[in-house]
């Protein structure tokens, strides 16, 4: 009896370790962008506005395509299924400049960004970043 609950406990850290194992680095990542947030909707919006308009004009690494992203799933997670915000022309605006970069990124990897992609979100994040300011 006293063996077979040995094995039984040795079993449940073996899985409960592999758990912890597989899904930690996904906690890590999601933490790192939560807190890349301050929960300012105007300072966020701005904030990422501005890295990614960073990110668009200097070449594309992998590193700021894996910055960007981060950003992008940061932002949209915070502000998504908030009615206060999500109903807002600068919301709008962001979250369809931001849906294109994300689409790009998840469609041609790495392929860098045509011009007219470019130039199209250059307009969409600055107008997103003054319709903000407006608002507030």
């Amino acid at each position: 009896m006293r063996i077979a609950l040995h094995r039984l406990i040795k079993k449940l850290l073996v899985s409960v370790l592999t758990l912890c194992l597989v899904f930690a680095p996904f906690s890590q990542s999601a933490e790192a962008a939560r807190l890349s947030m301050t929960g300012d909707y105007v300072t966020d919006t701005v904030s990422v506005a501005k890295s990614l308009q960073e990110t668009i004009g200097s070449s594309q690494d992998d590193e700021g395509r894996s910055e960007a992203i981060a950003l992008i799933t940061a932002y949209i997670s915070r502000y998504r299924n908030r009615s206060q915000v999500n109903d807002s022309v600068s919301f709008t605006t962001m979250q369809t400049a931001l849906n294109s970069l994300a689409g790009h990124y998840k469609t041609f990897g790495k392929r860098p960004l045509s011009e007219d992609l470019k130039n199209r979100l250059e307009n969409q994040l600055s107008k997103a970043e003054s319709l903000v300011s407006k608002e507030s």
